[in-house]
C-alpha cells in the first residue's frame, strides 16, 4: 500500500474507535448513578467498606468540592469507564492496522501476547480492588482521635484509578519477562541467578507500590507477582533447552530467514 492508504486506513480506524467511545460513553452516563449497581457505586465500594470497617473510630466522609464539581466528576468517571469498556474493540483496531507488516512468526507470538496479557490485566486489576479497602482503612485510621477526616473525591478517584493501574502492569512485568527471553535478552539461567534479587526487588516494589503500611496489601501485590516470575522463569528454562536441541540438531535459521543454500 502507498503511504496515502495507509494514512487512509488508520483514519478510518480512528473514526471508528471515537465513535464506539462516544457511544459508550453515552451509555455509561445512564449508569452513573444507578443504585448500589451504578459507575458511582462502584468505585466508592471501596471506601465504603474502609468506613465500615473502622466502625465509630474514625468519622469520615466523602464530599465533592466546588460547583462544578459534581459534573466534572461525572464526565471523568463516565470518560474513563468508555475508554476501559470499549477498549476490546479500540485494542483490535490498534491490532488489525499493526497485524499486516508481521511476519507469520511474529503474528503468533503477538496474538499469544494479547491473549495472555488482557487476562493477566483484569486479574491485577481484581486483585487491587480487593485490596484497596484494607490499604484504605490503614491510611484513614491514622486521622486522630479529636478529629474527622473528609475525603475529597476527585482525590479519592485519581488514588483509586492509581492503585488498580499499578496492579494491573505489575502482573504484566512477568510477561514481558518471557518476551525478552524469546527475544534472546535474558535466558533463563540468567533469571535463576539473580532470583534472591527478583524476590527483593519483587517486595521492594510492592512495598512502594501500596500506600498502606499493613503487609497485607504489600503481600496481596508481591506473592502474585512472586508466582509469575516463577512461571516466567520455567518458561524461560524450557524455552532455551529447545534452542539448544535445536542449535545441536544443526537448525542455525529461523523460519522467516533464508539460508546461504
Amino acid at each position: 500500500m502507498a503511504l496515502s492508504d495507509h494514512l487512509r486506513e488508520l483514519r478510518a480506524r480512528l473514526l471508528k474507535s471515537v465513535l464506539v467511545l462516544v457511544l459508550v460513553f453515552i451509555v455509561a452516563l445512564f449508569f452513573y448513578d444507578e443504585p448500589d449497581e451504578g459507575l458511582l457505586g462502584l468505585v466508592l465500594g471501596p471506601y465504603n467498606d474502609a468506613r465500615d470497617m473502622l466502625g465509630q473510630s474514625v468519622e469520615t466522609e466523602a464530599y465533592v468540592a466546588g460547583a462544578t464539581g459534581p459534573l466534572l466528576l461525572q464526565l471523568k468517571l463516565c470518560g474513563i469507564a468508555a475508554l476501559v469498556f470499549s477498549s476490546p474493540y479500540w485494542l483490535y483496531q490498534i491490532w488489525a492496522f499493526i497485524v499486516p507488516g508481521l511476519h507469520d512468526s511474529e503474528k503468533k507470538w503477538s496474538r499469544i501476547f494479547a491473549a495472555i496479557a488482557g487476562p493477566l490485566f483484569l486479574i491485577g486489576v481484581a486483585t487491587g480492588y480487593f485490596v484497596l479497602p484494607r490499604g484504605l482503612e490503614v491510611l484513614i485510621g491514622f486521622t486522630p482521635a479529636e478529629l474527622s477526616n473528609l475525603v475529597e473525591f476527585g482525590e479519592y478517584f485519581s488514588f483509586f484509578t492509581r492503585m488498580l493501574l499499578v496492579f494491573g502492569i505489575a502482573f504484566e512485568i512477568p510477561l514481558f519477562v518471557i518476551m525478552l527471553n524469546l527475544a534472546g535478552v535474558v535466558s533463563g539461567k540468567q533469571l535463576g541467578r539473580y532470583r534472591p534479587w527478583i524476590i527483593l526487588g519483587t517486595f521492594v516494589f510492592a512495598a512502594v507500590a501500596t500506600p498502606s503500611t499493613d503487609p497485607f496489601s504489600m503481600l496481596m501485590l508481591a506473592l502474585p507477582m512472586l508466582i509469575l516470575f516463577a512461571v516466567a522463569e520455567v518458561i524461560a528454562r524450557t524455552v532455551d533447552r529447545a534452542r539448544g536441541r535445536k542449535a545441536e540438531a544443526g537448525v542455525q535459521w529461523s523460519d522467516d530467514e533464508a539460508s546461504p543454500l
